[in-house]
């Protein structure tokens, strides 16, 4: 059995963290698989006894002391996967695969193999991609549209595309396993997941929201992910929806929160393979997400879901202005809400879609990459 090594920052609430952990489930009866990462605290993924190395170097402030960090995490990787005797260490986004080629592959490609993970579109603005691509065996890339990007920018041979994967039987067993807290009883509700983070466009997502509870006051906000949400929560007050809206916080189980929802919002300007987009979907809420760099259209390909055009990337919390884009995007999720035979058809397109991001899918790659 071949031997590999995941490397990730942590296993802290993020996308990348969330695919390597379930990565290192679904690997275990193909490979020993173990898990290397910088910083042991605040674990939130259940790794099921997979054993973890923790590094011992978190991120650290100012440019010198994040360049030492990057030689000492490959220095420590190096000896690891010497140690360990390891086949293929496969890192998943920037600051891992940098670790990863610095780990034996910067000068050399002897050792085991190195396999980089792209999990964002934000990824191609690093400066060490076309390294990556120069020393890679394989790099993975999250979505069709970014590898093809990558493969055109950096003529890159090792690209190939690898999405995320979801179990449906297992997500809506989860959504069994307790009730969602949520501060209303009654009412449609539209979902959106995802951390506090000025990509999300959540400034959007609110005002679009201010005009679909206009037209029909019996609908509400929920927001799951970490962070404080001050500023998005004045913005909610400003916009008069404060007792509509609830910020739920991260949840180590976000599906019987989705559970409730009626329909799903993405407002982001630019994604990766959103993952949460899909487990939405799994759960069978239609779904209406922004045309942004990458992911959503690929994931509705014409078909399961509606896409709205982007929207301005510069946060705007100013509650007297909503713009066109805003309120098109309103005026679609309105009509999407009143019209119950498409909500049915989007809700059976919606777990049809997300059906095939399976695992066996996502193993089945794997193993025929690692030969």
């Amino acid at each position: 059995m071949k031997k590999m090594l995941l490397i990730v920052p942590s296993l802290h609430q993020g996308g990348a963290e969330k695919v390597c952990a379930a990565t290192a489930v679904v690997l275990k009866p193909y490979f020993d698989v173990q898990i290397a990462i910088f910083d042991s605290r605040n674990i939130d993924f259940d790794v099921e006894d997979v054993p973890v190395a923790d590094l011992g170097l978190p991120s650290r402030p100012g440019k010198l002391a994040k360049v030492i960090n990057v030689l000492r995490r490959g220095h420590r990787l190096k000896k690891l996967k010497k140690r360990e005797q390891i086949d293929i260490a496969y890192s998943f986004g920037p600051t891992a695969n940098l670790a990863n080629i610095f780990a034996g592959r910067l000068f050399s490609k002897r050792g085991a193999k190195c396999w980089l993970g792209v999990m964002s579109y934000m990824d191609m603005d690093s400066s060490w991609l076309g390294l990556f691509c120069k020393r890679a065996d394989r790099l993975l890339c999250c979505s069709e549209t970014l590898r093809g990007m990558i493969e055109k920018k950096y003529a890159c041979n090792c690209a190939v595309t690898l999405t995320g994967f979801f179990d449906i039987p297992q997500i809506k067993a989860r959504a069994e396993e307790e009730e969602a807290r949520l501060p209303w009883q009654d009412g449609r509700i539209i979902v959106s997941m995802g951390r506090e983070d000025v990509v999300k466009g959540f400034w959007h997502l609110l005002k679009i929201f201010s005009l679909v509870h206009k037209e029909l006051p019996d609908t509400k906000l929920l927001i799951i992910g970490k962070g404080e949400f001050t500023e998005y929560r004045k913005l909610a007050a400003d916009l008069g929806i404060a007792d509509a809206v609830c910020f739920a916080g991260l949840q180590k189980n976000p599906y019987p929160y989705l559970k409730k929802g009626t329909l799903y919002l993405l407002t982001s300007y630019w994604e990766g393979f959103p993952n949460a987009l899909v487990e939405a979907m799994a759960m069978g809420l239609p779904a209406v997400a922004t045309d942004c760099m990458t992911g959503p259209a690929e994931i509705f390909d014409g078909k399961y879901g509606i896409l709205v055009p982007n929207m301005a990337k510069e946060p705007d919390m100013d509650a007297s202005h909503i713009d066109e884009e805003e309120k098109n995007t309103a005026k679609r999720v309105a009509a999407l809400l009143q019209n119950e035979e498409e909500l049915a058809r989007y809700s059976r397109l919606s777990v049809e879609r997300a059906g095939v991001f399976s695992k066996e899918t996502y193993i089945r790659k794997i193993r025929e990459w690692s030969v």
